[in-house]
């Protein structure tokens, strides 16, 4: 692995060392940032809210795998006719009163929680650093509303985008949206044509695990970021001076 010496990179909401590790072997400082631990030993994991460490320097910030249920479209319809499981997010105090709360209070227990969804997206798409990528699925419109100078995604991509092998990690449907801020957009990669995308992410079985499946990183993405944003920030700060 090349010495660590190129932009200062964050990762933000990431535990895999997928994204971690792709920058490192192409030479950036990088570091990624999670409430949870690493998946693997490393000591570039800050076990931490991302929010309490934007503002140490960074040049390139990618959130790769923010919150985003109480945000995105597929989420939106249960905001008013909250569903009969309470949400993993909610207070363990909320799990335990869900089965006897009224609709209304359900409401706003959901409400709360897109609340927090936006703020934690609004404040790394509005974070001191001069490259931001995050991801996120498409938004309904109330969390749209509460994000901070919120504009429209500027790309969408696929994880097979970056592959070239059909039976590879990378050839799985799961389509991804792009807030970019200082950042071109990507360029794919791949040489698939999607017409043999698995849906292992869409399918993925309830259970504890079901939220991990659901927003892996990918390999050949996480490569595209490393080479095509990463070398976009060493090339802007290289001309800078």
């Amino acid at each position: 692995m090349k010495a660590a010496n190129g932009p200062r990179v964050l990762i933000g909401c990431a535990t895999s060392c997928v994204a971690l590790n792709a920058f490192l072997a192409r030479g950036h400082d990088a570091w990624q940032c999670d409430l949870l631990p690493a998946d693997e030993p490393t000591n570039r994991h800050i076990q931490d809210d991302i929010r309490n460490v934007l503002h140490l320097g960074w040049d390139l910030l990618i959130v790769s795998n923010p919150p985003c249920t109480r945000l995105c479209n597929s989420g939106g319809r249960w905001l008013d006719e909250p569903r009969c499981a309470c949400p993993s997010e909610a207070t363990a105090a909320e799990k335990a009163a869900w089965a006897g709360l009224d609709m209304d209070a359900r409401r706003s227990i959901m409400r709360r929680l897109l609340a927090e969804g936006a703020d934690l997206f609004s404040a790394c798409w509005n974070a001191p650093v001069d490259r931001v990528a995050v991801e996120n699925p498409v938004m309904h419109k109330h969390a749209k509303a509460l994000i901070a100078g919120f504009r429209p995604h500027a790309q969408s991509v696929q994880p097979w985008h970056f592959g070239t092998d059909p039976d590879g990690p990378d050839n799985v449907t799961k389509r991804t949206c792009l807030w970019l801020r200082g950042l071109p957009r990507l360029v794919r990669t791949g040489t698939l044509d999607g017409t043999t995308a698995r849906p292992e992410v869409h399918h993925a079985s309830p259970g504890p695990d079901r939220w991990k499946i659901r927003s892996k990183t990918f390999p050949g993405m996480a490569a595209a970021w490393a080479d095509q944003w990463g070398g976009h920030a060493a090339e802007q700060m290289r001309m800078s001076g």
